[in-house]
């Protein structure tokens, strides 16, 4: 009998929690999405702001993508705050 070969979704979802239960492995990527989150902001707001400014559905989409990634930001450092609540409770 052959292993079952995992599906896209299911190696997606084994390494999402691999990467959420390890801590270090989830502040390098709550860094990086930091740095992410500043590189959109700073070419939004210096590099491409003429462009921005040309049509409004370039603003809306541009700057909304920027909320939208401002927000995913805040709910990954609040999860991480909740691990690592859990995880010291559950050492002592």
């Amino acid at each position: 009998m052959q292993p079952e070969i995992p599906t896209d979704w299911q190696a997606s979802k084994a390494l999402a929690k691999a990467m959420l239960h390890d801590r270090s492995t989830r502040r390098r990527a709550m860094g990086r999405s930091v740095l992410l989150l500043l590189a959109v902001f700073a070419t939004g707001l210096w590099g491409i702001d003429g462009w921005l400014r040309a049509e409004l559905w370039r603003f809306v989409v541009w700057w909304g993508g920027c909320g939208l990634l401002a927000i995913f930001v805040v709910m990954f450092a609040l999860y991480d705050a909740c691990a690592v609540i859990r995880e010291e409770r559950d050492r002592m």
